[in-house]
């Protein structure tokens, strides 16, 4: 790339033209300079309709033509005589093209403002006249600055005649002159100061808004004063008319009144004599409420001044004729007022709605219209609101329904005489409103006490959206139903309802069945009073949960019920659910029981249409969730659930087809009613009483949560909230559950040992264990934030410990090391046989069941085996109960329940499960009625491993199932991610 600079024009040396790019500006002169000639004129016009053109004025016409006054705006340039200033040929025209001899700077001013003067056009200006531009029409505010800076660029303003002197003022001031005159009128003048000179109103004019000038003679000399100025309305005004304005006398006190004072806030005004302006009038805050609809009132605010147009709510600092100090004033005691009814901020505009608007016209109008300042202007009726404030007075009522398991509930309530629709009234107090308004516009508190518990059992009674047909109450909700009583102040129940509701009150008081000859048994008197419970219930389509402890004969006291009230279902079969281990015992018993009650198994799908007449059908729930359909058909009589914790899980489809079957009544029959968490009862009681809780969801809020997981503030074990709940529970199932445990009822049962033995891993056991244990700990730890999606694998990883803890040849068969858990039961099997006992052995694993076969036939000890795949189940257990073997290998699953082993009075647990009713199921195998011996329990723990921390867990479990139906220990938790956490703890 080239360097080289090019050549200078000839004769000029490169650089010779420093002088002029350092020079000041005012002294270059590089152009013709030019002046603003500033002139008063007059406008004319040729004609009516002829052109207007500009024409120089006198003082003299400028007092006759006041309205055609103008200034008018021109450049111009040097004349030829010193010192004079000419036309020429300089116009705003040649001014705005380039290139032409005029000073460049000054010209680019001269366009400027031309295009100042040019940005707002409007009929009336005189900007087209020819060469001259108008200066009283110039509206922008950059007016003035833009002629301030002339003199700087060496720009003089100048009249058109030597004799015309042009003068730019600096400082302005304005006021009104109010003076009396001969008629009684008043004279309003414009006093105008320009830097310090006075000028009266005839002599001075205003430039739009932003400034004025003003015209004497002085010494015979023409003086024209321009000046910035921020112009009040007002004077602006009086100045485009002329100066001065006249006031009738019959319109001057109006004037004193109303509009002086308010002129006097921003312009200052001097009093003639015989003139006197009072203070201003203070301003009023219209409040302008239109109550034309009853349950909308809509209300605008606005300030009043007087002689002023409406002024907005809000207030504005900077507009000087408001009284800002006062509108602030009444704004406080508007919004103290407004606060006191109503969340909604005070505004120009504002809507109520409903209560607020019945509020609004008995509360806040009135405490309005009392404030200083405030004008209240009404349209509509205002006056047809008012408060119901007495009493709720509640009645409750029930009518039979079509379904058999509900009743209509009526519930009427009255305040100050008024009835209260229900259904709005249902609606308002499920959604948790404070107030309600009736349609004429009458309303009310729904912060009562009285109404405050209707809520509550309403909440407790059902789910909104189950009572859209209108409000019901189930059958079963006894003790809700007392509370409904308590509440009301009369009632009015249907009569098998209340027959119902006050038998059950006490159940000891419950009328005894008449056991028939029929039943060959004698029947304990604990079992009498079931059977009695059971008629009782059923008599009033009551169903229930028979929840006595295993071995104290359930099945038994079912049987004798169906006997004594075999025709009391309507002649309707009865239909027994069981596991299919069990159907054999309901046979059994049936026939050594009741023999002449028709009884009849259907142990395959499509089995029911062959079942001919029959008192009782016997299926399992394994043939009932295959053939749902064809059981749900039939209406049964009476539905018992036999080890009804096979339901206890409402996600599945066992619990749906149970819930399918019609039945008139529906018992379940289950020593456990849960085994790890009270939703389980929840859903035992959904079949068997429906309605008695309607919501999982309320239930799990108002019982799971605070029992079983104490979410609740400070609620430690044994507080005061926490058993107010479980009390609450008990209370509502009492009259629906019966449960006796075998200490109470059974006194004659022989007593039972329980010990546990801890059991040390040997060296290579333990090596094996805490290798397992600390690579599935990293693991499980960081599953535990979302254990519902990673359960399978957390309780995978539990089981191998589990199984671990037992032998390590579970998980590994070629591993090495003897199980330390085999040689202990091996060394206790010893003992009992030595003793002449006999022993039941249970584990949930059929895995460790064949090691312990192993470790039984080293050791010489006979044997017999029960589980899941166990074919004749009846085969085996009749072998043991002959005596063949002292010692019964069971699976905790295959012999939890159905089993009657009172030959044995050794129980021997090899590893502890989860629920601890599971546990308690195989040990009553042993200790139940027609056992003779004292029964001994062994529980087998290896020490330090996970078992010891689910024998932990077993006792938190034992301890909430005691809590609701045994005792009064009211602390429990389910298992969850910290119980896993436990668990892992070493």
């Amino acid at each position: 790339m080239s360097s080289a600079v090019e050549p200078s024009p000839a004769g000029e040396q490169p650089g010779s033209n420093w002088r002029r790019v350092v020079a000041p500006a005012d002294e270059i002169s590089d152009g013709t300079r030019l002046a603003l000639f500033v002139d008063l004129k007059l406008r004319t016009r040729t004609g009516q309709w002829g052109p207007s053109r500009l024409e120089p004025a006198t003082a003299g016409g400028l007092l006759r033509r006041a309205n055609d006054v103008a200034v008018g705006l021109r450049p111009a340039v040097r004349g030829a005589a010193a010192g004079s200033w000419i036309r020429g040929d300089v116009s705003w025209e040649s001014l705005r093209r380039p290139g032409g001899p005029w000073s460049a700077v000054q010209a680019r001013w001269f366009a400027e403002l031309h295009s100042i003067a040019r940005e707002v056009r409007t009929l009336a200006t005189y900007s087209d006249l020819g060469e001259w531009l108008v200066l009283d029409t110039i509206e922008s505010g950059l007016l003035w600055p833009h002629l301030a800076s002339a003199d700087d660029l060496g720009i003089p303003l100048v009249g058109t005649a030597a004799d015309r002197r042009v003068m730019l003022a600096r400082q302005t001031a304005a006021a009104l002159r109010i003076e009396r005159v001969e008629d009684g009128g008043l004279r309003l003048c414009a006093d105008i100061s320009i830097d310090g000179e006075s000028f009266t109103g005839e002599a001075i004019r205003a430039v739009a808004a932003s400034g004025l000038y003003g015209y004497r003679v002085i010494d015979g000399a023409p003086l024209l004063v321009l000046a910035p100025a921020h112009l009040d309305d007002v004077t602006r005004r009086l100045l485009t008319d002329g100066g001065s304005v006249h006031v009738p006398p019959a319109e001057a006190g109006e004037f004193l009144r109303d509009h002086a004072p308010l002129i006097a806030r921003r312009l200052p005004v001097h009093a003639g004599a015989g003139v006197e302006v009072p203070p201003p009038r203070p301003p009023q805050l219209r409040v302008r409420v239109d109550a034309r609809s009853v349950d909308r009132i809509v209300v605008a605010c606005a300030w009043i001044y007087p002689g002023r147009p409406p002024r907005g709510f809000a207030s504005v600092p900077d507009d000087p004729e408001r009284d800002i100090s006062f509108e602030a004033q009444v704004r406080a005691a508007l919004a103290t007022a407004w606060g006191a009814v109503t969340d909604v901020v005070p505004a120009a505009q504002a809507e109520f709605r409903d209560v607020e608007a019945a509020e609004f016209t008995t509360r806040l109008l009135p405490a309005l219209r009392e404030i200083e300042g405030v004008r209240v202007e009404v349209m509509g009726d205002a006056g047809r609101h008012r408060e119901l404030s007495g009493d709720p007075r509640i009645r409750i009522s029930t009518v039979d329904s079509t379904d058999p398991d509900w009743f209509d509930l009526g519930v009427q309530v009255t305040i100050d005489g008024r009835r209260i629709p229900f259904t709005p009234l249902f609606t308002a107090l499920a959604l948790r409103r404070s107030k309600m308004m009736l349609a004429d516009g009458a309303y009310f508190s729904l912060r009562h006490p009285a109404l405050d518990r209707l809520r509550d059992l309403i909440d407790e009674a059902v789910e909104m959206s189950e009572w859209e047909t209108g409000p019901k109450i189930s059958r079963y909700q006894l003790a809700l139903w007392s509370d409904f009583e308590d509440l009301a102040d009369e009632s009015e129940a249907a009569v098998s309802w209340r027959a119902a509701v006050h038998t059950l009150q006490d159940v000891e008081r419950v009328p005894e069945t008449i056991v028939p000859d029929r039943v060959r048994a004698t029947l304990r008197p604990y079992q009498k009073h079931g059977v009695s419970w059971l008629c009782f219930l059923a008599d009033h389509r009551l169903g229930g949960i028979l929840a006595d402890d295993m071995g104290l004969g359930k099945t038994l006291q079912v049987l004798a019920a169906l006997a004594a009230r075999r025709e009391g279902a309507g002649g309707r079969t009865a239909l027994v659910i069981a596991p299919t281990s069990v159907i054999g015992t309901w046979q059994e018993e049936s026939a050594a029981f009741v023999p002449d009650l028709r009884v009849a198994v259907v142990s395959s799908t499509g089995g029911l249409a062959a079942v001919g007449e029959a008192d009782v059908v016997v299926t399992s729930y394994a043939v009932l969730r295959l053939d749902e359909t064809a059981f749900a058909e039939r209406e049964w009589g009476w539905l018992i659930l036999d080890e009804a914790q096979f339901v206890k899980t409402p996600a599945t489809r066992i619990h749906r087809a149970v819930a399918a079957l019609r039945a008139e009544v529906r018992f379940a029959l289950s020593g456990t009613p849960f085994e790890n968490s009270l939703i389980e009862l929840h859903a035992l009681l959904s079949i068997t009483s429906p309605g008695l809780f309607p919501s999982a969801r309320r239930f799990r809020d108002e019982y799971v949560g605070p029992i079983e997981k104490g979410k609740v503030p400070d609620n430690v074990e044994g507080g005061a909230y926490r058993r107010a709940r479980l009390e609450k529970l008990r209370r509502r199932v009492r009259p629906l559950m019966l449960r006796r445990t075998k200490a109470q009822v059974a006194a004659d049962l022989p007593p039972r040992q329980e010990q546990v033995l801890h059991v040390e891993l040997s060296d290579a056991h333990r090596a094996v264990y805490d290798i397992a244990l600390q690579r599935e700990r990293q693991k499980i730890l960081g599953l535990l934030d979302d254990l519902d999606r990673n359960r399978f694998i957390v309780f995978r990883s539990l089981t191998l410990l589990r199984m671990l803890s037992l032998a390590p040849r579970l998980i590994d068969p070629e591993a090495s090391g003897d199980s330390s858990k085999l040689d202990a039961l091996v060394a206790q099997l010893e003992e009992v046989i030595a003793e002449g006992r006999r022993a039941l052995v249970f584990s949930q694993f059929t895995s460790f069941l064949d090691l312990s076969e192993l470790a039984l036939g080293r050791a010489g000890i006979g044997f017999t085996r029960l589980d899941g795949s166990t074919a004749d189940r009846s085969g085996v257990v009749s072998a043991f109960r002959a005596g063949e073997t002292p010692v019964f290998l069971i699976s905790l699953k295959a012999g939890g329940f159905g089993l009657n082993l009172t030959d044995a009075d050794v129980v021997i647990l090899l590893d502890p499960w989860w629920n601890p009713a599971a546990e308690a199921q195989a040990v009553d195998r042993a200790h139940r009625l027609g056992q003779t011996r004292p029964v001994m329990v062994y529980r087998l723990i290896a020490s330090d491993t996970i078992e010891d921390k689910v024998r932990a867990l077993q006792q938190r479990k034992a301890r909430l199932f005691d809590a609701v139906l045994d005792d009064d220990d009211l602390f429990a938790r389910s298992l969850d991610a910290s119980d896993i956490r436990g668990l892992l703890e070493t």
